[in-house]
Protein backbone atom coordinates (compact mmCIF):
# COMPACT_ATOMS: atom_id res chain seq x y z
CA UNK A 1 0.00 0.00 0.00
CA UNK A 2 2.54 2.43 0.68
CA UNK A 3 4.38 1.56 -2.54
CA UNK A 4 0.88 2.54 -4.41
CA UNK A 5 0.47 6.08 -2.20
CA UNK A 6 4.83 6.87 -3.52
CA UNK A 7 3.96 6.07 -7.04
CA UNK A 8 0.60 8.00 -6.89
CA UNK A 9 2.37 10.96 -5.51
CA UNK A 10 5.55 10.93 -8.06
CA UNK A 11 3.05 10.74 -10.88
CA UNK A 12 1.01 13.80 -9.90
CA UNK A 13 4.32 16.23 -9.28
CA UNK A 14 4.96 16.82 -12.78
CA UNK A 15 1.02 18.51 -13.25
CA UNK A 16 1.82 20.28 -10.08
CA UNK A 17 4.68 22.45 -11.44
CA UNK A 18 3.41 23.34 -15.18
CA UNK A 19 2.78 26.81 -13.95
CA UNK A 20 6.41 28.91 -14.33
CA UNK A 21 6.54 31.97 -13.08
CA UNK A 22 8.54 34.87 -15.89
CA UNK A 23 12.71 35.29 -16.00
CA UNK A 24 12.51 38.03 -14.38
CA UNK A 25 16.18 38.77 -14.65
CA UNK A 26 15.81 38.25 -19.08
CA UNK A 27 13.78 41.67 -20.78
CA UNK A 28 14.16 41.59 -24.33
CA UNK A 29 14.36 44.48 -26.31
CA UNK A 30 12.90 45.58 -30.08
CA UNK A 31 15.03 47.43 -32.74
CA UNK A 32 14.46 48.56 -36.24
CA UNK A 33 15.74 46.39 -38.60
CA UNK A 34 14.56 48.75 -41.68
CA UNK A 35 12.13 51.46 -42.22
CA UNK A 36 11.98 54.45 -39.01
CA UNK A 37 9.29 55.32 -36.56
CA UNK A 38 7.52 57.22 -38.28
CA UNK A 39 6.60 55.94 -42.10
CA UNK A 40 3.76 56.87 -44.91
CA UNK A 41 1.57 54.71 -45.37
CA UNK A 42 1.84 52.07 -48.28
CA UNK A 43 5.58 51.53 -46.72
CA UNK A 44 7.46 48.75 -45.04
CA UNK A 45 8.77 48.14 -41.27
CA UNK A 46 11.08 45.60 -39.67
CA UNK A 47 11.08 44.90 -36.30
CA UNK A 48 13.64 42.61 -34.63
CA UNK A 49 13.45 41.06 -30.53
CA UNK A 50 16.83 40.56 -29.04
CA UNK A 51 17.08 38.48 -25.82
CA UNK A 52 20.42 38.81 -23.81
CA UNK A 53 20.73 35.24 -22.80
CA UNK A 54 24.25 33.65 -21.42
CA UNK A 55 23.24 30.51 -21.93
CA UNK A 56 22.38 30.88 -25.32
CA UNK A 57 18.85 29.08 -25.09
CA UNK A 58 16.67 28.94 -28.23
CA UNK A 59 13.66 30.95 -27.54
CA UNK A 60 10.11 31.47 -29.58
CA UNK A 61 8.91 34.83 -29.44
CA UNK A 62 5.96 36.30 -29.49
CA UNK A 63 4.16 39.85 -30.46
CA UNK A 64 2.63 42.62 -29.47
CA UNK A 65 0.81 45.47 -30.76
CA UNK A 66 -0.82 47.32 -27.69
CA UNK A 67 -2.17 44.81 -24.79
CA UNK A 68 -3.41 42.50 -28.41
CA UNK A 69 -1.23 39.74 -29.08
CA UNK A 70 -0.15 39.36 -32.90
CA UNK A 71 0.05 35.97 -34.92
CA UNK A 72 3.86 36.56 -35.73
CA UNK A 73 5.95 33.92 -33.95
CA UNK A 74 9.67 35.01 -35.29
CA UNK A 75 12.47 36.86 -34.38
CA UNK A 76 10.99 39.31 -36.69
CA UNK A 77 8.05 41.12 -37.20
CA UNK A 78 7.72 43.06 -41.01
CA UNK A 79 4.66 45.20 -41.74
CA UNK A 80 4.27 45.10 -44.84
CA UNK A 81 2.42 47.99 -46.87
CA UNK A 82 1.56 49.94 -43.56
CA UNK A 83 -1.39 51.00 -43.30
CA UNK A 84 -2.96 54.05 -40.70
CA UNK A 85 -4.24 51.80 -38.15
CA UNK A 86 -0.81 50.11 -37.71
CA UNK A 87 0.44 52.84 -35.54
CA UNK A 88 0.77 51.37 -31.88
CA UNK A 89 3.01 50.17 -29.50
CA UNK A 90 4.94 46.97 -30.31
CA UNK A 91 6.18 44.41 -27.73
CA UNK A 92 7.75 41.13 -28.05
CA UNK A 93 8.64 38.32 -25.30
CA UNK A 94 10.31 35.39 -25.36
CA UNK A 95 8.85 31.75 -24.25
CA UNK A 96 10.43 28.29 -24.33
CA UNK A 97 9.47 25.33 -23.40
CA UNK A 98 11.68 23.13 -20.79
CA UNK A 99 11.67 20.39 -18.61
CA UNK A 100 9.35 22.38 -15.59
CA UNK A 101 7.23 23.49 -18.06
CA UNK A 102 7.22 26.84 -20.45
CA UNK A 103 9.26 29.49 -19.04
CA UNK A 104 8.92 33.34 -20.54
CA UNK A 105 10.63 36.47 -20.68
CA UNK A 106 9.07 39.66 -19.09
CA UNK A 107 7.97 42.15 -21.82
CA UNK A 108 9.73 44.59 -23.84
CA UNK A 109 9.73 48.01 -23.78
CA UNK A 110 7.74 49.38 -26.42
CA UNK A 111 8.60 51.10 -29.52
CA UNK A 112 6.08 53.23 -31.05
CA UNK A 113 5.43 53.32 -34.64
CA UNK A 114 3.72 55.67 -36.76
CA UNK A 115 1.81 55.57 -39.87
CA UNK A 116 1.35 58.60 -41.64
CA UNK A 117 -1.53 59.13 -44.31
CA UNK A 118 -0.51 62.80 -45.02
CA UNK A 119 2.47 64.57 -47.83
CA UNK A 120 4.90 65.25 -45.27
CA UNK A 121 6.57 63.67 -42.32
CA UNK A 122 9.30 64.98 -39.58
CA UNK A 123 11.29 62.31 -38.56
CA UNK A 124 13.38 63.03 -35.28
CA UNK A 125 15.50 60.49 -33.50
CA UNK A 126 13.82 57.47 -31.45
CA UNK A 127 15.27 58.47 -28.29
CA UNK A 128 16.06 61.61 -26.34
CA UNK A 129 18.46 64.35 -26.74
CA UNK A 130 21.21 65.76 -24.17
CA UNK A 131 21.99 69.53 -23.69
CA UNK A 132 25.07 69.97 -26.26
CA UNK A 133 24.11 67.81 -28.54
CA UNK A 134 23.04 68.32 -32.32
CA UNK A 135 19.72 67.12 -32.96
CA UNK A 136 19.30 65.62 -36.58
CA UNK A 137 15.83 65.98 -38.66
CA UNK A 138 14.29 65.26 -41.79
CA UNK A 139 11.44 66.49 -43.60
CA UNK A 140 10.34 64.01 -45.61
CA UNK A 141 8.13 64.30 -48.97
CA UNK A 142 5.60 61.61 -50.30
CA UNK A 143 6.83 61.16 -54.11
CA UNK A 144 10.30 62.85 -53.04
CA UNK A 145 10.21 65.97 -55.05
CA UNK A 146 12.72 68.56 -55.71
CA UNK A 147 12.69 71.04 -52.47
CA UNK A 148 14.00 74.62 -52.98
CA UNK A 149 13.12 75.66 -48.79
CA UNK A 150 12.43 73.58 -45.83
CA UNK A 151 11.37 75.17 -42.63
CA UNK A 152 12.09 73.98 -38.94
CA UNK A 153 8.93 75.25 -36.54
CA UNK A 154 9.28 74.62 -32.35
CA UNK A 155 5.46 74.77 -31.04
CA UNK A 156 4.74 77.07 -34.15
CA UNK A 157 7.99 79.35 -33.59
CA UNK A 158 10.37 79.36 -36.90
CA UNK A 159 13.79 77.89 -35.55
CA UNK A 160 15.44 76.92 -38.57
CA UNK A 161 15.22 77.64 -42.93
CA UNK A 162 17.18 75.98 -45.29
CA UNK A 163 17.40 76.69 -48.54
CA UNK A 164 18.56 73.93 -51.38
CA UNK A 165 17.17 70.23 -52.19
CA UNK A 166 18.34 68.54 -48.89
CA UNK A 167 15.61 67.78 -46.57
CA UNK A 168 17.87 67.12 -43.66
CA UNK A 169 17.90 69.88 -40.45
CA UNK A 170 20.75 70.02 -38.04
CA UNK A 171 19.69 72.12 -34.75
CA UNK A 172 22.89 72.58 -33.14
CA UNK A 173 24.11 73.17 -29.31
CA UNK A 174 20.75 72.23 -27.72
CA UNK A 175 19.37 73.65 -24.64
CA UNK A 176 16.52 72.83 -22.17
CA UNK A 177 14.75 75.48 -23.88
CA UNK A 178 14.40 73.34 -27.22
CA UNK A 179 12.18 71.10 -25.59
CA UNK A 180 8.56 71.62 -27.72
CA UNK A 181 6.92 70.18 -30.63
CA UNK A 182 8.35 70.03 -33.62
CA UNK A 183 7.20 70.22 -37.67
CA UNK A 184 8.47 71.27 -40.95
CA UNK A 185 7.15 72.64 -44.07
CA UNK A 186 8.51 71.61 -47.30
CA UNK A 187 7.86 73.58 -50.67
CA UNK A 188 8.65 73.09 -54.04
CA UNK A 189 7.46 74.15 -57.69
CA UNK A 190 5.39 72.35 -59.85
CA UNK A 191 4.67 73.95 -63.65
CA UNK A 192 5.27 77.78 -62.41
CA UNK A 193 3.44 77.38 -59.10
CA UNK A 194 4.96 76.93 -55.45
CA UNK A 195 3.25 73.97 -54.18
CA UNK A 196 3.99 73.59 -49.49
CA UNK A 197 3.22 70.92 -47.32
CA UNK A 198 3.54 70.80 -43.31
CA UNK A 199 3.92 67.69 -40.91
CA UNK A 200 2.23 66.83 -38.22
CA UNK A 201 3.65 67.60 -34.76
CA UNK A 202 6.73 65.76 -33.22
CA UNK A 203 7.49 65.87 -29.15
CA UNK A 204 11.48 65.89 -28.64
CA UNK A 205 12.70 65.92 -25.18
CA UNK A 206 15.78 67.64 -24.31
CA UNK A 207 17.39 66.29 -21.18
CA UNK A 208 20.65 67.38 -19.40
CA UNK A 209 23.26 64.49 -18.85
CA UNK A 210 23.21 65.16 -14.81
CA UNK A 211 20.35 66.79 -13.18
CA UNK A 212 20.71 68.82 -10.20
CA UNK A 213 20.47 66.51 -7.33
CA UNK A 214 17.98 66.90 -4.29
CA UNK A 215 18.84 65.31 -1.00
CA UNK A 216 16.50 63.30 1.23
CA UNK A 217 17.53 62.64 4.90
CA UNK A 218 15.53 59.56 6.04
CA UNK A 219 15.69 59.25 10.26
CA UNK A 220 13.92 56.03 10.52
CA UNK A 221 14.48 52.65 8.55
CA UNK A 222 16.06 49.18 8.04
CA UNK A 223 20.13 50.31 9.24
CA UNK A 224 19.30 53.28 11.20
CA UNK A 225 20.22 53.12 14.66
CA UNK A 226 18.32 55.73 16.55
CA UNK A 227 21.40 58.06 16.86
CA UNK A 228 22.03 58.16 12.94
CA UNK A 229 20.04 59.58 9.80
CA UNK A 230 20.53 58.54 6.41
CA UNK A 231 21.48 60.94 3.37
CA UNK A 232 20.03 60.12 0.06
CA UNK A 233 21.35 61.87 -3.41
CA UNK A 234 18.70 61.49 -5.43
CA UNK A 235 19.71 62.81 -9.55
CA UNK A 236 18.74 61.60 -13.06
CA UNK A 237 21.83 60.83 -15.05
CA UNK A 238 21.44 60.37 -18.99
CA UNK A 239 24.95 59.65 -20.59
CA UNK A 240 25.26 57.71 -23.46
CA UNK A 241 26.74 54.04 -22.87
CA UNK A 242 29.15 53.23 -22.04
CA UNK A 243 27.99 55.76 -19.11
CA UNK A 244 31.09 56.43 -16.94
CA UNK A 245 30.80 56.24 -13.08
CA UNK A 246 29.63 58.51 -10.60
CA UNK A 247 30.96 59.75 -7.45
CA UNK A 248 29.03 61.21 -4.40
CA UNK A 249 29.77 63.25 -1.88
CA UNK A 250 28.08 64.73 1.64
CA UNK A 251 28.68 67.21 3.08
CA UNK A 252 27.55 69.41 6.73
CA UNK A 253 27.64 72.84 7.21
CA UNK A 254 29.70 72.94 3.87
CA UNK A 255 32.46 70.57 5.57
CA UNK A 256 32.38 66.92 3.46
CA UNK A 257 31.38 63.82 5.68
CA UNK A 258 33.78 61.30 4.62
CA UNK A 259 35.36 60.32 1.48
CA UNK A 260 33.92 59.83 -2.45
CA UNK A 261 31.21 56.77 -2.66
CA UNK A 262 29.61 55.13 -5.13
CA UNK A 263 26.54 54.81 -3.91
CA UNK A 264 23.83 57.91 -3.91
CA UNK A 265 23.64 57.25 -0.13
CA UNK A 266 25.55 57.50 3.82
CA UNK A 267 24.58 56.93 6.79
CA UNK A 268 25.73 59.57 9.36
CA UNK A 269 26.09 60.84 12.68
CA UNK A 270 22.50 63.21 13.87
CA UNK A 271 23.86 66.27 14.76
CA UNK A 272 21.75 69.33 13.76
CA UNK A 273 23.45 71.56 10.51
CA UNK A 274 22.81 72.18 7.01
CA UNK A 275 23.72 69.19 4.59
CA UNK A 276 24.25 68.90 1.09
CA UNK A 277 25.19 66.69 -1.56
CA UNK A 278 27.04 66.73 -4.79
CA UNK A 279 26.98 64.36 -7.89
CA UNK A 280 30.52 64.32 -9.74
CA UNK A 281 31.29 62.74 -13.74
CA UNK A 282 35.05 63.06 -13.70
CA UNK A 283 35.20 61.73 -16.75
CA UNK A 284 32.83 63.87 -18.33
CA UNK A 285 33.49 66.85 -16.26
CA UNK A 286 30.65 67.14 -14.87
CA UNK A 287 29.25 67.96 -11.68
CA UNK A 288 26.30 69.33 -9.95
CA UNK A 289 25.29 70.49 -6.21
CA UNK A 290 21.79 69.86 -4.34
CA UNK A 291 20.21 72.46 -2.32
CA UNK A 292 21.00 72.51 1.26
CA UNK A 293 18.73 71.24 3.47
CA UNK A 294 18.62 71.67 7.30
CA UNK A 295 17.82 68.94 9.95
CA UNK A 296 17.28 69.82 13.54
CA UNK A 297 17.60 73.00 15.59
CA UNK A 298 19.86 75.31 13.84
CA UNK A 299 22.03 77.52 15.55
CA UNK A 300 20.31 81.28 14.98
CA UNK A 301 22.49 84.64 13.57
CA UNK A 302 24.50 84.35 16.51
CA UNK A 303 26.15 81.07 15.51
CA UNK A 304 28.71 80.75 13.37
CA UNK A 305 27.88 81.66 9.89
CA UNK A 306 28.15 79.23 6.80
CA UNK A 307 31.22 79.81 4.43
CA UNK A 308 28.77 80.05 1.64
CA UNK A 309 26.86 83.14 3.03
CA UNK A 310 30.41 84.68 4.72
CA UNK A 311 31.71 84.50 0.72
CA UNK A 312 28.65 86.03 -1.00
CA UNK A 313 28.45 88.95 1.17
CA UNK A 314 32.00 90.06 0.68
CA UNK A 315 32.01 93.80 -0.37
CA UNK A 316 33.15 94.69 -3.77
CA UNK A 317 35.88 96.67 -4.49
CA UNK A 318 35.77 100.10 -5.86
CA UNK A 319 36.43 100.74 -9.02
CA UNK A 320 39.31 103.30 -7.70
CA UNK A 321 40.43 100.93 -5.27
CA UNK A 322 43.74 98.53 -5.74
CA UNK A 323 43.37 95.29 -6.24
CA UNK A 324 42.89 92.74 -3.41
CA UNK A 325 44.53 89.43 -2.39
CA UNK A 326 43.24 86.25 -3.94
CA UNK A 327 42.23 85.23 -0.31
CA UNK A 328 41.11 87.95 1.52
CA UNK A 329 39.07 91.52 0.78
CA UNK A 330 40.77 94.41 1.50
CA UNK A 331 38.01 96.97 0.48
CA UNK A 332 36.54 98.93 2.70
CA UNK A 333 32.54 100.02 2.53
CA UNK A 334 31.32 102.95 3.14
CA UNK A 335 28.84 105.00 5.57
CA UNK A 336 25.51 103.58 2.92
CA UNK A 337 26.46 100.19 2.99
CA UNK A 338 26.19 100.13 6.83
CA UNK A 339 29.14 99.97 8.49
CA UNK A 340 28.42 103.20 10.84
CA UNK A 341 25.85 105.23 11.42
CA UNK A 342 28.55 108.51 11.65
CA UNK A 343 26.95 112.02 10.54
CA UNK A 344 30.18 113.32 9.69
CA UNK A 345 31.62 113.73 6.08
CA UNK A 346 32.40 111.30 3.93
CA UNK A 347 36.10 110.29 3.47
CA UNK A 348 38.11 112.05 0.72
CA UNK A 349 40.45 109.66 -1.21
CA UNK A 350 43.45 111.29 0.04
CA UNK A 351 42.42 111.62 3.72
CA UNK A 352 43.09 108.67 5.87
CA UNK A 353 40.39 106.50 7.58
CA UNK A 354 39.53 106.75 11.26
CA UNK A 355 40.41 104.68 14.30
CA UNK A 356 36.74 104.04 14.81
CA UNK A 357 36.22 102.84 11.25
CA UNK A 358 38.85 100.70 10.89
CA UNK A 359 38.17 98.89 14.41
CA UNK A 360 34.68 98.52 13.12
CA UNK A 361 35.38 97.35 9.47
CA UNK A 362 37.92 95.12 11.58
CA UNK A 363 35.74 93.29 13.47
CA UNK A 364 33.06 92.71 11.15
CA UNK A 365 35.62 90.80 8.27
CA UNK A 366 38.44 89.69 9.76
CA UNK A 367 36.61 87.76 13.13
CA UNK A 368 34.48 85.30 10.67
CA UNK A 369 37.67 84.80 8.59
CA UNK A 370 40.13 84.14 10.96
CA UNK A 371 37.25 81.29 11.69
CA UNK A 372 37.82 79.70 8.82
CA UNK A 373 41.99 79.06 9.66
CA UNK A 374 41.73 75.92 11.11
CA UNK A 375 39.80 74.92 7.53
CA UNK A 376 41.19 73.36 4.39
CA UNK A 377 41.72 74.77 1.53
CA UNK A 378 38.81 72.82 -0.21
CA UNK A 379 36.52 73.91 2.54
CA UNK A 380 37.34 77.70 1.74
CA UNK A 381 37.88 77.37 -1.85
CA UNK A 382 34.06 77.63 -3.24
CA UNK A 383 32.35 78.90 -6.32
CA UNK A 384 28.85 79.61 -5.07
CA UNK A 385 27.80 76.05 -4.61
CA UNK A 386 30.24 74.47 -2.42
CA UNK A 387 33.48 73.24 -1.90
CA UNK A 388 35.77 71.75 -4.54
CA UNK A 389 36.93 68.34 -4.68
Amino acid sequence: MDRVICLLVLSTVPQLVIAVPPVASLIPTVELVSGHSRVFSGENVRLTCHILDIHKSNWDYLWFKESEQLTQHGKHLTLWKTKVKDTGKYYCQGTRDTAVGNIQTLKSQPLEISVDGGLAILQVPPHHSLVGDTLNVTCRVRGTPQLHEVILYRDGVEVLRQQGLSPHLHLTDLSLEDNGVYSCRASWDIERQTVSVISVGVPVQVLEVLSEPVLEIVQRGDWITPNMIKLICHHQYNAPAPVPPVSYFFYKDNNRLGIATSVNYDLVKQTPGEYSCKVKVSKLNISRWSQPKRFGRVQGPQGKMPHRELLSIAPTVPPQAAQPSSHRSTAIPTPDEGLTQSSGPLLKPSQSMPSSLQSTAQSLYQTPLAETDDLSMESVNMSGMGPLV
